[in-house]
């Protein structure tokens, strides 16, 4: 079907969508159509509405930054040849002074290197050309306003916490569960033992614990226990005077001094020679400790440490002491591996991609559904680490600003897992399923337990046919 007399609006598809329409009962996301061109805006704004959005028009670029101020919409549509100030221009100006809105840009074929050049460098979400398809364009507005509703989702969960998390990515109810503990335990000076395996994020729950306690404005240091020679390791954390031993050369501070005032954080203390562990605990206990061949030296440190190992098997095994580990173990915060939080995966994702292809110059990433399908059933042996190296392996390898299946190594392509596989639509389908039941149907209730929108929910129960 034709639809306007603009030369551009030529072979439009008309094809509605089958099915009854629901309008969610929450606020709709605003979307603002940046268009010259008046019955362009007419067919988006109409068909948008049509979707349960609410839509704002803008005929030139002047206009259009001046509604991006005062209404705050989510997503602009954003033709780039423009009156008075080009699209190029207003993407720039939208980024550098609302970087949360999302720009879909709008483009004739002969503009289509600008509609790249827009994602590459200026961090436009997407693109469409004229002549469009007007479904096509609903699964692109749809893709990128739920990416915004998970990103700003996990903003507000984290916001209801009073620290700051940001490093720490996930809205999972074992996620959330930490990082509330991490606000408990922050403020105190209690000794805290964190647990987890490789991968999993320790580091950065150590430095939460430290940003947000009252020891904020001291120094954070780190020792890693199985990355330092065993010789070196006792020199290392309480340094040595000048001729303690051969190589003694000259006074060496230790990190216990460097922490004073601080935190000390050690890094895989499983890990440290049986022998200095008495040491260790000495420290812990007295607030005191001797550089080799010193004399004994009051500190003031909290004390926070890490490992993957079975603690109480190694005491069994006569490779721990059990009187440290009880003084460590004070607070235990685990740290769930990301097989058991999968649903974090997609958020993980978005929250890496963004950054690493801003860091490596190459913005305007996307991956795949069928991608994201095959990694959140992968389980992920490396923890969030390896997925961190997988996402900058493949932005640096990958020419494509879309991350396929194909970009994938064999062994996540091919679902190997070592659990029981399922798909992720009917991972999140039971697992939505559960949240309602809890919620005895209240879908308010159901959508908070789930860390989503109202609006998402409704999607999401039309989409498998929740009863």
């Amino acid at each position: 079907m034709v639809v306007g007399s603009h030369p551009e609006t030529q072979k439009i598809s008309y094809a509605f969508d089958s099915g009854p329409y629901r309008r969610s009962p929450m606020r709709n996301p605003k979307i603002l159509v940046v268009d010259d061109a008046e019955d362009i805006r007419d067919i988006l704004s109409d068909r948008l509405e049509m979707y349960g959005y609410d839509v704002l028009t803008a005929s030139d670029g002047v206009e259009a930054l001046k509604k991006v101020e005062n209404v705050s919409p989510e997503l602009v549509l954003l033709d780039i040849r423009l009156p008075k100030m080009n699209g190029m221009e207003v993407l720039s100006r939208i980024k550098r002074e609302h970087p949360e809105t999302l720009v879909i840009m709008i483009t004739a074929h002969m503009t289509i290197d600008n509609a790249e050049k827009a994602m590459i460098e200026q961090g436009a979400y997407d693109f469409f050309e004229k002549p469009f398809n007007l479904d096509l364009i609903r699964v692109k507005v749809d893709k990128a306003l739920e990416r915004q509703a998970l990103l700003r989702e996990n903003k507000y969960l984290r916001s209801e916490l009073k620290g700051e998390y940001d490093e720490i990515i996930g809205k999972s109810k074992e996620m959330m569960e930490m990082l509330r503990k991490i606000e408990k335990v922050a403020p105190s000076d209690s000794t805290v033992l964190i647990t987890g395996e490789s991968g999993t994020g320790k580091e950065l729950v150590a430095r939460a614990l430290h940003r947000n306690s009252e020891r904020s404005s001291g120094p954070f240091v780190v020792v890693n226990c199985s990355a330092i020679p065993s010789e070196l390791i006792e020199s290392e954390i309480f340094g040595h005077e000048k001729g303690a031993f051969t190589h003694a050369i000259a006074r060496k501070i230790g990190k216990m001094e460097l922490a004073d005032g601080g935190t000390l954080f050690l890094d895989e203390v499983g890990d440290m020679a049986y022998e200095l562990q008495a040491k260790l605990l000495r420290a812990i206990q007295e607030k005191e400790y001797e550089r080799i061949g010193g004399t004994p030296i009051k500190v003031d440190i909290r004390f926070i440490a890490a490992t993957n190992r079975n603690l109480q098997e190694a005491i069994k095994d006569n490779k721990f002491r059990e009187d440290l580990f009880y003084r460590l173990n004070v607070i235990n915060i685990h740290i769930p591996p990301l097989r058991e939080h999968k649903d974090d995966i997609p958020l993980l994702m978005e929250h890496f991609v963004q950054k690493l292809s801003a860091d490596l110059k190459k913005p305007g990433i996307q991956i795949a559904d069928k991608t994201m399908e095959l990694l959140v059933n992968y389980h992920w042996p490396g923890n969030i680490r390896e997925l961190q190296n997988w996402v900058e392996r493949t932005i640096l390898l990958t020419d494509s600003n879309v991350i396929r299946p194909e970009h994938l190594p064999p062994e996540i392509q091919s679902g190997e897992t070592n659990e029981p596989t399922t798909t992720w639509e009917k991972a999140e389908e039971a697992h939505i399923r559960k949240a309602l039941k809890e919620a005895d149907g209240n879908k308010t209730k159901a959508a908070k337990i789930l860390g989503i929108s109202l609006r998402a929910l409704y999607y999401k129960i039309e989409k498998y046919n929740i009863n």
